[in-house]
Order: C-alpha cells, then structure tokens, then sequence
C-alpha cells in the first residue's frame, strides 16, 4: 500500500524571517503585510500575535489602530519564500526522492512525501515522521505532519486534524477522514460554504449522501476530491528534481521522426552547452535527451560518458548507437515536436589550448571514447580487469566497471590507463584470455617426465594430446596469507588446435603423485 507524508508548514514566511534573523526574537507579535484591496493586509503572523487575535486578511491599518503594545511589521517577499521552500524541499529528499510541494488546491503552505517502499529505512513510518518532526522542530520550522494512504487523507488529517502529528493505519483511512470538516477534501471555497448551508458540515456526512445528487449539484470536482481522499480514485504526485544548470531545447513547427534529425539536433544543442560548461570548468558525465512527441508523450534516453566532455560530435555519435540499437523501440508515433538535451552530471574538465598542443593524444582519451560506444551499441555496462596486489592468477585482478585511473586524487583526469597485461620486461608469462575461478581437474595425464609436461590428459570428458607445450613458469603461494606448494604452469597446445593454461600442483613425488589442473583458456 502507499503511504504519503503530508507536511502542512504553519505561517511559512515568518518562519523564514526567524530562521534568517531579520527579526529579533523577542517575543512581540510579527506580521508580515502585503498590498491588497483598501491598503496593506496580513498575510503571515506569529504565534504571538495570533494570541491577541489577529488574522490572516485584516487591513494592517485596523491592527495599529486597535493594538497598544509594539508590533513589528514586514513586508512581504514572495521570491525569498519560494526560494526558501525549494531549498527545503531539496533537503525532504533525504527521506525519499518523491517530494511533491503542495499545489493551488491546498491553499497553503507544504509538501508531500511519497515514502511508499522507504519508510523501513528509518523503522516504519511512525520513527520517520518523528524523526522528521524533531529536525523541523531544532530547524525552527512550525508545522503538523500526518501519513496516509493517499495525499487527500494525509493533508485533511494534517491541516484540519486535532494532532499536529499523526499516522493512519491503512484500514481506517475513512473513518479517520469522517469527522473532519469539508474544508479538508480541498473543495473550492464555494462548494464548502454551500455545503455548510445545506447540512453537509463533515465528510462523513458526505459519505454517507447518495451520489447522484451531489454530482448534480456540485459537479464532479467534489466527487473526485472525496474519492481520492478515500483511496477509490488514483491521485498521481509528480515529484521535484534538482534544477537542470546546462540544458538547451529546439522547436519544430513541423514534427520530426526522423533519426538523423534528431541526431543532428542534439549536436547543435550541445555545441550551445560546450560554451557555458567550458567557462565553468566543467564537462559533461551524463546527459539526457528528451524527445517531446505531439500527444504529449516523452521518450528520455540516458547517456552516460567515462569521462567529462564537452564534444557535440562524440555525443551525437554515442545518441547514434543508441537510436540505432533502439530500432522501432523509439516509437516516434506522429512525430516529436520538442527535443531538448540536459546534462545531467558534470565533472571538473580543465581547458586545454589545442592549437599549440602538438603532444601525443592520452591513450584513457581513445580508450573512453570505445568504452562509449560501446555501451551504447550493446546496451551493457563496460568491464574490464582491474590489477589488484598480488602474483596468484585468480587473485591477480578483479572485474570492475570501465574507467580511468590517474595518479590525482580526481577519476575523471587522464594521465594513464591501467590495462591488465603482463609487462615483458617483469618476467611474467602470458596470460589466458579465459581464467577460471578456480583449477578444473585434468584426469589420466601422461608426462614423458616426472617434471616435464604432460603428452596427454583428459579434461571434461574429452581426451587432449598436446602437440607443444611451453614452460614451465613456477608462481609460489603469497607467505603472508598461507602456506602452500607452488605451481608450475605450462602453456600447451593441443593437437586439435585449442590452447590451455594448465598447472602442476607441486613436484611429481613417489608418496605424491602431482594433481594436474585446468585454469585458463588462450584465445
């Protein structure tokens, strides 16, 4: 089932005035003023001068007139508010990524947090909202937090419920919502006072009136209200996400379905982004490239780059192989209007005066961009072998995801790749292209030599006669972690073509007849 957190913040502004110091606690009613109809009104005030009366919509005017002990007035600031709110709503994603800031509906200030399949990060819903509760508390936030299992249930019980913090198990979403005034199904103003006059004062009274004639008479915005505030009807939430700082878009007056002209939009997009990431400093790591189709549909391929770049020509190359493994898949439909290209992830990528640098290209550069493409044209992530401290074949090196290492502390810098490949000059033999886990055991092997290599063995069911062999290259255990015997590896090949990495498990003795093994194979 969902759950929803539904966050009603109390007087926003002039949290956000205490919060900022720009006024002094002191105790003494704060108003925060706008200009209205007949002069300046109340649009915000503190607990303070809410227990002297005061009210949301009263000319500022009549509250002078009227109050004898000092009150301190602002203006109000609707941009340092909304800033304010979208800062704290980056900040309600630490709890899920669905933050959902209320809407015109709500009439007032807040957000919902979708924590359906997060809540038992924090222990279930009931320590999330206390946890929540407690941080907004020391943040100096006032506000009253319910959960439920829809958005409507939620903000009813959070707004107009007698708890500033309350969870509804999931079997008793109506029975919760029933005594709660009509107010709370976020009616229009005028539905609720009709309602009143007709009797209809709680929600449950609602519930419990035939349907037909509510319709009739009130529409059906206010059927929709109540059963999505029940749960009978689905209220989809369209969750925030980080500002988008490198974007451009492009228009069509006449749809596009064409792949090419997709391709060689985004290189134009991209060559208008280069510019404002080259003065920050900055490449690309991933983009997304959002195609807008007329019926409001949006196609969203994700690309992501081994390493910064701001060069429009390998990412329309990388958008190329992906439009061409997506085939038909892209579903074009009667064309894309809008396309547009984001970067999602940017990475410090120093400028570089390519006019005097007649250097060699850094090999991680080639390597990147074949990485690339072929991510792209296979649809899979790129491995490779990643060299790890040791001289035993299977603890040698380690699957990891393709990308570059340098000496800085920065990944993303290209001063070397680290290829596994043994060094020639180190004594090191070669290496299989296929290693296995662990040695499979070679059966009835025949040597000429107790210590030479083997003529015959049978390994998988299949019997081998080696037509050359090489070797052999002993490689002893690492002291430091066992004691063990040493190997001698041999590169043979059989007579049938293939060619195998095989070892001798210790020297061939009377008392221990050597155990042979299988551990790689050469291409």
């Amino acid at each position: 089932m969902p759950r929803i957190v539904s966050i009603c913040l109390t007087d926003w502004p002039v949290a956000r005035l205490m919060r900022a110091g720009a006024t002094p606690d002191d105790g003494l009613p704060l108003v925060i003023a706008a200009a209205g109809a007949g002069g300046l009104r109340l649009t915000a005030v503190n607990p303070a001068a809410a227990a002297l009366g005061l009210r949301r919509g009263e000319p500022l005017g009549r509250v002078r007139a009227r109050l004898s002990t000092p009150l301190h007035v602002h203006p109000a600031d609707p941009a340092a508010d909304a800033a304010a709110f979208a800062r704290l709503c980056l900040w309600a994603q630490r709890y899920t990524p669905s933050v959902v800031p209320f809407g015109p509906a709500e009439a007032c200030d807040g957000l919902y947090l979708d924590v359906t399949g997060a809540d038992h990060l924090m222990g279930g819903a009931d320590k999330l909202v206390a946890n929540l509760a407690a941080r907004l508390a020391r943040a100096g936030i006032p506000a009253r937090i319910a959960v439920a299992d829809t958005p409507g249930a939620a903000f009813a019980l959070a707004r107009h419920g007698r708890e500033e913090m309350a969870c509804v198990p999931s079997d008793e979403t109506e029975q919760i919502l029933r005594p709660l005034p009509v107010e709370a199904l976020r009616c229009e103003p005028a539905v609720a006072v009709a309602l009143k006059r007709l009797g209809l004062r709680r929600v449950g009274a609602l519930l419990d009136a035939p349907r037909p004639p509510l319709a009739r008479r009130f529409g059906e915005a206010l059927l929709l209200r109540l059963d999505q505030a029940t749960g009978r009807r689905p209220e989809p939430l369209s969750p925030i996400s980080e500002p988008v700082r490198y974007g451009a878009a492009r228009g069509f007056l006449d749809p596009v379905g064409s792949q090419e002209i997709v391709v060689a939009t985004a290189r134009r997009l991209m060559a208008e982004i280069a510019p404002r990431l080259e003065a920050d400093g900055l490449g690309a790591r991933g983009v997304r490239l959002s195609l807008h189709r007329v019926d409001d549909v949006v196609r969203a391929l994700d690309l992501g780059l081994s390493e910064p770049s701001r060069c429009p020509d390998h990412v329309a190359r990388l958008l190329q192989l992906r439009l061409e493994r997506l085939g038909s898949g892209l579903d074009a439909g009667f064309g894309f209007e809008t396309v547009r290209l984001d970067v999602a992830a940017t990475g410090p990528m120093p400028g570089r005066q390519a006019a005097l640098d007649t250097g060699p290209v850094p090999p991680g550069a080639r390597i990147a961009g074949l990485a690339d493409a072929l991510r792209q044209r296979f649809g899979r992530p790129v491995i490779r072998l990643s060299p790890r401290a040791s001289h035993v074949p299977e603890r040698a090196d380690r699957i990891a995801p393709w990308r570059t290492e340098s000496r800085h502390t920065e990944p993303w810098r290209v001063e070397r790749v680290v290829l596994h490949w043994p060094d020639p000059d180190a004594g090191i033999g070669p290496r299989p292209l296929v290693l296995f886990d662990r040695g499979e055991a070679a059966e009835d092997v025949i040597a000429l030599v107790a210590e030479g290599p083997p003529r015959r063995f049978r390994w998988r069911s299949r019997l081998h006669r080696i037509a050359h062999a090489e070797g052999p290259e002993r490689i002893a255990p690492e002291w430091w972690r066992e004691t063990g015997i040493p190997r001698d590896y041999y590169v043979v090949e059989c007579e049938s073509g293939h060619r195998l990495w095989l070892y001798r498990d210790g020297p061939n003795l009377p008392e221990r007849p050597a155990a042979w093994f299988v551990h790689g194979l050469f291409a």
